[in-house]
């Protein structure tokens, strides 16, 4: 006999895991890889170090990591072309036709992959709270100056000049 209603079973951690896991989806500029990241990513930074500057570049890139287990390649696999660094071990691949940036993996960390926050238009379930490499950063990255609209240009903002103190101005008289 069936019993009409049981009660309810405790869930386990890894069916808690399992319930909660969702797919995120990103892609190359031209479409042609397509890779998914099981929600949430496990932790996110922006990377200052020259080796990433120069790959993206860009003054700095921000980063998703996850378990390798956890990313997935659902198209255009044999798109992926790959760079090992040899005097540091690091690997980073990128689509053969477009040149985006897709993996990027550190020897220290065999099991995880890092992939370019860019990539996904949605969320990942991590935000960036870490910097990487900061002393490596170049002196002419935003850090955070006051903005203020160009006039004339919408959209462009420009950083306000700092303003002089009272002994700086009297210096010029």
């Amino acid at each position: 006999m069936i019993p009409l209603a049981s009660p309810p079973k405790r869930a386990t951690r890894a069916s808690r895991k399992s319930a909660k896991c969702s797919r995120v989806t990103g892609r190359c500029v031209c479409g042609d890889i397509l890779i998914a990241l099981d929600f949430p990513a496990f932790w996110a930074w922006h990377d200052h170090s020259s080796a990433t500057r120069h790959a993206h570049g860009a003054a700095y890139a921000t980063y998703v990591g996850a378990w390798k287990s956890r990313v997935h390649v659902l198209k255009g696999e044999a798109r992926l072309a790959s760079f090992k660094n040899l005097e540091t071990g690091t690997s980073r691949s990128f689509c053969k036709r477009c040149g985006t940036p897709i993996f990027y993996e550190r020897p220290h960390a065999p099991r995880w992959v890092n992939i370019p926050r860019a990539l996904f238009p949605g969320r990942t379930g991590r935000e960036p709270r870490y910097h990487l490499g900061l002393a490596e950063a170049v002196e002419w990255e935003y850090r955070g100056e006051p903005l203020a609209p160009l006039k004339g240009f919408p959209g462009v903002m420009r950083a306000r000049a700092p303003r002089k103190t009272l002994s700086q101005l009297s210096g010029v008289l």
